[in-house]
Parts: structure tokens; sequence; C-alpha cells
């Protein structure tokens, strides 16, 4: 009779379960797919997580990304009998009930990982007996739609840890700065005792309370048998964190233009390799530390097989106003200075008007009102093509450019796919292009030069994992026209304490001290570099060699190999100047060419400009602001008067340095041995 009543009560339970669990509308789990945008690497590390639109850190994460230990851990905290259970647990049920019975009041729950899962996916305030049987049959629910794994995918991804954090993979990057892959016994110890009450127990306001729930953690799971005595010691000497830890946020620039691109996505994996791209953002931190605050730092690394973005760095700091840190400057439009030389002869040798040994002029000479200088204001002589181009002389180069045309060598450099930007006043574009006079971005041109790396055939720059090229890669120019440029970059003097012959690369100073450029490739890889203000600002002795080599030879040591030699191509001639064919021996002379040579150039005073605004602040050397001055033509020897007062000696240099007093208007002027002058007025600020 008492069994018949038993399983009579049983059905009765049961069927007032199934009844009520009809009247409940279907269970919602869209909350566990809610999650944080992330960016990640070519590996699926994390390079930039974005917060939710409700301001919250959800990050995505599952049994697979967590310590096996802390799971351990957790079921031993909280739910003993997870793995065989079916949603609840009914030894943990009577042992809740009698201590209600006893006490009057809830005591202890006695809810499974499984009810902590519903309660989270349907929240409710208050605790009491209806609400415990919602959970209950909530749990049931999900244990039949469910496998275990997936249900503590939910718990991981929903569980609260204080703040804006929900979720095991926020918590542990929040408060460790590392994934929860590998955790430390006091580590776990902690996450597990958090979500039970997360706001008393946030270690970044409650250390203490949050150092003793972990502390009873530990006690349970050595009673449990899961750690030994002496690892416990040793995590309870360990102390808990007492500040949250800022998120990765590692190409922050591509990360959000990534996002930007696709606004529904919430999964973005990236080109990058997150090791690299933290290397080369370290190293533009290290280096912007000698320039002025104004001074910004771009670094592109390239795969040169696939084309494939391994690092882009867009600035120093992306949250420093001063630099303009949230631009990003690898997009910017740029004058490239003398880093696009290489290209000119790349198509002098590709068209056959040249070979690296052919001889050239480096000597005075003028193109109807265009007189091109070298840097230093000296000439060579005659010099191989090969020469000029390691010493970046700006006559042959120009020389070249002529005999090539520079509507031929711009045509040549769009039809690669490279956006070039001309100055707006229009007409048919001048040799001054050969030398800067055009604008480019730096990624454009870590492209060109990865063409160059891969003997003249372009591919397009891709920052999306699983992104194809559309139809046929365009070609700049052929194999042998490229290894000669690349064999006679190999060549190049490098910059101070660097090893020669280990990467073939090319500098470049933009007109006024305002860009400087540094791009070097080996068979593998390509990297470029930028420095300077984001506002386009002067500044004074910033120059390729001197500031952008140092940090481009740095970075490729950053890459973790050794450098990778070009391989030669087998029609290649290798020749000195003397046993080349009679037409490449010097440049060829049935190019028409509008050379004439000069006497000697007219003096002008090439830096400062004309109402130039200086900024005194950039330009500290020693303690001391200096401004640097430079004429260009005229003849020795050269006297440099501020105000009308001479400020130096006469001397034959072109270009000297002087100390101002302090800020203001002041007017620049210079005279020359011939007695020709030239001024400009200028402020400094």
């Amino acid at each position: 009779m008492a069994t018949a009543l038993g399983l009579a009560l049983a059905g009765l339970a049961a069927g007032s379960i199934v009844y009520y669990a009809s009247t409940l509308p279907p269970l919602d789990v869209s909350a566990a797919h809610d999650r944080s945008t992330v960016v990640l690497d070519r590996d699926g590390k994390l390079l930039r997580p974005f917060l939710t639109a409700d301001g919250r850190w959800k990050l995505p994460v599952g049994v697979e990304d967590v310590d096996p230990r802390y799971l351990a851990m957790l079921k031993a905290f909280e739910d003993r009998r997870f793995d065989s259970h079916s949603g609840i647990d009914p030894v943990a049920m009577l042992r809740a009930a009698g201590q209600m019975l006893v006490s009057g009041r809830v005591v202890s729950g006695g809810s499974t990982l499984t009810m902590q899962v519903a309660r989270l996916l349907e929240p409710r305030e208050e605790r009491s007996l209806a609400a415990k049987l919602r959970q209950a049959v909530r749990a049931i629910e999900l244990e039949r739609r469910f496998s275990k794994d997936q249900i503590l995918d939910l718990y991981l991804a929903l569980a609260p840890f204080g703040g804006n954090l929900e979720g095991l993979r926020a918590a542990s990057l929040a408060y460790f700065g590392r994934e929860p892959k590998r955790l430390s016994t006091a580590e776990a110890a902690l996450l597990v005792a958090l979500p039970q009450a997360p706001e008393q127990r946030r270690p970044d306001r409650f250390a203490e309370t949050a150092r003793k729930a972990r502390d009873r953690v530990l006690a349970r799971i050595e009673a449990a048998g899961l750690v030994t005595q002496s690892e416990v010691a040793a995590a309870r000497d360990e102390p808990v964190p007492t500040a949250r830890r800022a998120f990765p946020n590692l190409a922050p620039h591509v990360a959000e233009q990534a996002v930007a691109e696709a606004q529904t996505v919430r999964r973005h994996h990236l080109t990058i390799d997150a090791r690299l791209q933290a290397n080369l953002e370290q190293l533009a931190r290290e280096r912007s530390l000698g320039l002025a605050p104004q001074v910004s730092i771009a670094v592109l690394a390239v795969d040169n097989e696939t084309g494939e973005i391994r690092a882009s760095v867009g600035g120093v700091d992306y949250f420093a106003a001063e630099r303009a840190g949230s631009l990003d400057l690898t997009r910017a439009l740029r004058s490239p200075g003398s880093a696009l030389k290489p290209f000119i002869y790349a198509l002098a040798f590709d068209n056959g008007l040249a070979h690296p040994e052919t001889m050239l002029e480096d000597r005075p000479a003028r193109y109807g009102l265009y007189v091109p200088e070298n840097f230093d204001l000296g000439f060579q002589g005659m010099v191989s093509a090969r020469k000029a181009l390691q010493l970046s002389l700006n006559v042959p180069t120009v020389e070249l450019l002529s005999s090539l045309g520079p509507q031929r060598f711009l045509s040549r450099l769009r039809d690669s796919g490279v956006a070039i930007a001309m100055p707006k006043e229009g007409g048919a574009p001048g040799l001054a292009v050969g030398l800067g006079g055009l604008g480019i971005t730096l990624s454009d041109l870590t492209r060109l030069y990865v063409g160059l790396a891969r003997g003249g055939e372009m591919l397009p720059l891709k920052i999306k994992a699983g992104d194809q090229p559309a139809g046929e890669a365009p070609r700049l120019v052929d194999p042998v026209a490229a290894w000669y440029v690349a064999d006679t970059l190999l060549g190049a003097p490098p910059p101070l304490n660097a090893a020669p012959g280990r990467i073939a690369y090319k500098t470049g100073t933009s007109y006024g001290y305002r860009d400087a450029w540094a791009v070097g490739f080996d068979r593998k890889h390509t990297i470029g570099v930028w420095v300077g203000r984001a506002d386009n600002g002067a500044v004074p002795g910033l120059v390729g060699r001197v500031v952008a080599a140092p940090i481009l030879f740095d970075a490729f040591a950053r890459l973790g190999h050794d450098p990778r030699p070009f391989l030669q191509p087998p029609n290649a001639i290798i020749s000195s100047t003397s046993n080349l064919p009679p037409p490449l021996r010097h440049l060829r002379q049935d190019v028409p060419k509008t050379l004439t040579a000069l006497t000697r150039p007219g003096l002008t005073l090439a830096f400062p400009p004309e109402g130039a605004r200086i900024d005194l602040a950039a330009s500290v050397v020693d303690g001391h602001a200096l401004l640097n001055l430079k004429a260009a033509g005229g003849a020795p020897p050269y006297t440099w008067l501020v105000d009308g007062a001479p400020v130096t000696a006469p001397t034959r240099r072109r270009e000297t340095a002087w100390q101002p007093g302090g800020k203001g208007f002041v007017r620049i002027s210079v005279i020359d041995g011939a007695g020709a002058s030239e001024s400009v007025s200028v402020r400094l600020q």
C-alpha cells in the first residue's frame, strides 16, 4: 500500500512538473551567442576584442579554450555529480530542502551547473521555491537539448565575474592578462569562486574577500584530492590581482578597419602574426623615444610569397593625441623622396636602356627650368648605374628618367596596381616625380618592393585571412631587371652598426625633411618604414638613412630568421662595363634627351622655405634647439645671416646649423662668394 502511494505521489509530482514545463515559453539561448566582436591573427590568437553594444566584455570561449584543471576544480566545487546527473542532483536538492526546513530560509541552493546556466539564461532576482522549480525544469530541458560539453560552454560564456566582465575568457584576460588555456592553481581557484558573488568578490575592489573565497575553493579541491597539500600552500601564497589589466590591443588600426567593413561579423581572422606585430609595435615605441613628441612611426611587414601582411603598425601610440595616433599612417599619402628611384632603374634595365654597369654622368645639368642636385650638393663625375643607385645620386637618376620618360614611368607604376597622387596643378608630369614629386602611401610603396622581391610580379596586399586575389597578377618588370635592382640594393651601404649584404634596401627623404623612408626586402619578406609627423610638418634632421634605416634593419632582426638570398635568373648579364655590349656601356645616345651642362646654378635658399612655421621642440639636440640651414647652387664660400647679423663665418659647405635664441619671426639670409644673396622669413615656435 505504501509503495503504491509513493508511486502515485511520484507520478503526481512528475505530472505536475510536466504540466508546469508545458506552460513555460521556449528556452531562449540567444544570450550565449551575443558575444564581443573579436579580431584574431593568422593562428587564431586574439589581437583585439571590442565591447558589446551594452558595454560589456563577452569574449567567445569554449571547453577546448580552457585549462582542464579549471574544469575539474569547477565541478569539484560546484557540482561533483555533473557528469552523471540529468540536470538536477537529487542528493544536493534533498540537502538544500532539509537545511531550509530546519532554518526556515534558503541556506544552500543545491543548484547544479546546468541549473546555474538556466538561471543565467533567464535571470531572476528572487531566491524562492518557484524560481528553483523553474531552474530545475529548464536544467532538464538543457540536458535533453545539449551535451555536457555544450552545457559547460554555456556556463563558461555566461558566468559573471564582476563589473562588465562576462565569461571566463574575459575574466582571465582582465585579471591575469592571459588566455584561460593555462592557469595556475591559484588563478583557477579564484575564477571558480568569483561567479558565486561576482560584485562582492571583485579582486580589483575587494581583494581580501576575493582571497578568502579563493582559499575556500583551494581547501575544497584539496579535500577532493585534485591537488596536493604543497600545491595548495603555494597557491595560498600567490597574491590576488588588485587591478584589471588592459585587453589586447594589437594592430588597432587594421582591426578597426576590418570591423568597420563587416559590422555584422563577430569573428575576424587577419593575416597578422601576433608575435611579430607585438615586436614591431614595441620597436616603434622604443625608437620614438629619441624623436620629438609629434613624430610618429609606421611599419608594414609583408610575406612576399602570398602578399599577406604579417604586421601593420599604423603609428607609435594609438591613444597619443600629439602624434595623431588614431590615424593609420601606413595609408597616408606622402612624398617618397628617393624611395622610388629603384623603379626608375628597374624600368631602364627592363627597356634595355641601361645595365647595372652602364656609366652615367653625375655632373651639373639642366632640363629646361629644372636643375636637379644631389643630396650632398656635390658631384661624382662618371659613375656606374649600380653605384649611382647605391649612393642615391639624383642627377644620374634624372638622366635615366629623362631617357625613359616620366609619363611612361608613372603609367607603368599605375598599371601595376598602385595608386599615385600627382599635384593638383595638372599638366604633364615632370622629371621631379623621380625624386619624390608625387604622393604614395607606405602600403603601396611596400607593395612595389614586394614586386621587386618576386622578380617583377606584383601581388595585391592581403590583410584578411582566406582572401584570394582576383585576376592575373600584373608584371612591373621582367625577372632579370628585378634581380639587377635587388642585387644592386643588396650592396647599398648599411646604417651605422648594421651588417652589410643582408637585405636589399633603399631610403628616401622628402623635400623639407617631412618624411623619412626605408624599405627593404629579402626573398621571403618585405618591410617598409615611414617616420614623420602626421600633420606633414617639417622635422629638421629627419633623414631616411639616419632615422628610418636603423628601424628597418632592427625590424628584420625581429623576424626571427636569416635573410634568404635572391636567385639569379639564368639570362642575367654579369659583366664589367668594358665587357658589356657597346650600346650598354654608356646611356644610349639614340634616346632624345634635354640634358645640357651648366657652369653653375644660381643661389637659392633650400631650407627653411619661405613662410615656414618651425617647431623648435622638434629639433632639440643635446638640450639645445638647432635649425638646419641649407643653400643650393651659388659659389662658395657662404655666409649666413639672421636679421642682418652674421651667425656663421664664411664656409664652403652649403649646409650649416644655427642655434636660435628664442621664438618669433626671423629673416634668414645667405650670401655666396659671388655676392649673390637669398632671404626667407620664417616663424620659430
